[in-house]
């Protein structure tokens, strides 16, 4: 792993580098940067240490990204790698990582029969339906969730969900108690 110096040696060299790519003279660029020619020469040859008061100029008159002048570390790998795991008849995948505050899941629900016992917890949660049907069974009344239809609710209410004709899709943001997420879908009318 580089240290702090060993990145900060090869600035100078790669600042000459764009500097001649560009056939552009120390004079030039110093009135373009407003930094002196004996000090843009020292930053070159490496006898003078990069500073950000001096980069952010030169960034700019070369029209690069002050990353590609530090020669910074590319980013890591964004992705999340979810393990699906098995929650009764229910397959879920957390999507977020860090644990508290609000979660993440995407779950495959299949389609089920209404249990003798709606669950009741802590917390609030918001559903979102990807695909196929989603039957919530909330507080004694029942729902059907189509395909972009959401619904949030304060999980102490009796609740219970399956898939309504097969399985359903849906994406599960759950929270502690408080934290709600501000949209709602209307019941439909019969």
């Amino acid at each position: 792993m580089e240290t702090t110096e060993d990145v900060l040696a090869q600035v100078g060299p790669r600042l000459r580098q764009l500097r001649q790519e560009r056939e552009t003279t120390l004079t030039a660029l110093a009135e373009a940067t407003g930094i002196s020619v004996s000090t843009l020469s020292r930053l070159e040859s490496g006898k003078r240490r990069p500073s950000l008061e001096l980069l952010l100029p030169l960034a700019q008159a070369h029209g690069v990204p002050l990353d590609e002048l530090v020669g910074a570390p590319a980013v890591g790998d964004p992705r999340i790698r979810p393990r699906a795991r098995k929650m009764g008849d229910m397959t879920v995948l957390p999507l977020t990582r860090r644990p508290g505050g609000v979660q993440a899941f995407k779950m495959i629900v299949p389609e089920g029969r209404r249990p003798t016992e709606p669950q009741t917890h802590e917390g609030y949660e918001w559903l979102y339906v990807l695909n196929g049907r989603l039957r919530l069974y909330l507080a004694g009344r029942e729902l059907i969730l189509e395909p972009g239809e959401a619904a949030e609710f304060d999980t102490r209410l009796p609740h219970w969900f399956g898939g309504a004709g097969g399985s359903a899709e849906v994406l599960s943001l759950f929270g502690p108690q408080g934290e709600r997420m501000h949209l709602r879908a209307r019941p439909r009318q019969k």
